[in-house]
């Protein structure tokens, strides 16, 4: 074959691989606002991969249209929707079933159309508890200490639990969330066989000794997050002012990845502590979604590379 011609069929074969037919079906991500998300060059180069024909868009949905959109995506036969703020609560009413993390978190993130029928997941704490596998590290017969209450704490305080984390240190400020993490604790105890308990975020006593018997202390609060180009101070603060809560044999994580090395991680390896961030979180929550869209593994080491390591 002359090589004109069959670099004219490679291009076909391409164009082809790409192409959209009668036969697509679509899914996206919905929140406000969405137009910085990875998430449809993370899910269109896997569904092109693995040859499965499907695109992934983002859409614009507050809260009031949220209904309107659920509903318009259930008619249309889309094969599913992420969720991102403020939309993870709103969507309950919405669906006919909740898998049990996403029923004990009370948010979902991730739902599948199974033919018709709307069933809520919620894949964020999944996506965290991976990222700590693939960084080397097992939580699972240990205790660990969690910084936080709110969205990205609940979904990865359900999941560590599950996971067979044995006891759970969770610490939150008195504020308006307090009422949430006690009736996280209370759900955690009740369904689960880990033992979870409540700190005061601000009692630096009590919390020295629950991070002291922990193996992993995780922050998911945003304190020491870079709010953006005018942001001048932020990224200097830290959750754990006492540095003498770390020591060599403590494993040290923050959900925060703007900037990649936090104070918290900086202070935790300067007292020896292994450390890592929430960088790989996003993949593997989105991973997870896909597996339970298409029955298929995303190849995520390839999406790493190619949105997460350049």
């Amino acid at each position: 074959m002359a090589d004109t011609e069959k670099s004219s069929r490679m291009a076909a074969d391409v164009r082809k691989e790409y192409e959209i037919t009668g036969h697509t079906r679509f899914g996206g991500l919905l929140g406000s606002p969405v137009a910085h998300s990875i998430s449809p060059q993370m899910h269109n180069y896997s569904f092109r991969k693995l040859g499965i024909d499907c695109v992934y868009l983002c859409f614009e949905v507050q809260p009031d249209r949220l209904g309107d959109t659920v509903r318009t995506f259930r008619e249309l036969g889309a094969f599913g929707f992420n969720l991102t703020m403020p939309d993870k609560q709103y969507v309950l009413e919405y669906l006919d079933d909740l898998s049990p993390a996403a029923r004990m978190i009370g948010a979902v993130n991730t739902v599948v159309n199974e033919e018709g029928r709307l069933i809520g997941h919620n894949t964020d704490g999944y996506g965290y508890m991976e990222s700590m596998r693939q960084a080397g590290f097992d939580a699972s017969g240990k205790e660990m200490t969690l910084l936080g209450a709110g969205g990205a704490a609940s979904a990865i305080a359900v999941q560590a639990a599950l996971d067979g984390v044995t006891k759970l240190h969770i610490a939150n400020r008195k504020s308006r969330s307090w009422r949430h993490a006690e009736e996280l604790v209370k759900t955690i105890n009740e369904n689960t066989s880990c033992h979870a308990d409540l700190t005061d975020l601000s009692d630096l006593s009590a919390l020295k000794e629950k991070i002291g018997s922990s193996y992993l202390l995780t922050n998911a609060t945003s304190v020491g997050m870079k709010k953006g180009p005018g942001d001048s101070g932020g990224e200097d603060m830290t959750p754990v002012p006492d540095t003498s809560v770390f020591r060599p044999d403590l494993v040290v994580s923050d959900v925060i990845y703007n900037p990649r090395k936090t104070r918290l991680l900086r202070e935790a390896e300067t007292k020896g502590c292994r450390t890592f961030n929430g960088m790989y979180m996003l993949l593997y929550q989105g991973a997870e979604a896909f597996r339970l869209w298409t029955g298929k593994e995303m190849p995520a080491d390839e999406v790493k590379a190619r949105y997460f390591d350049r």
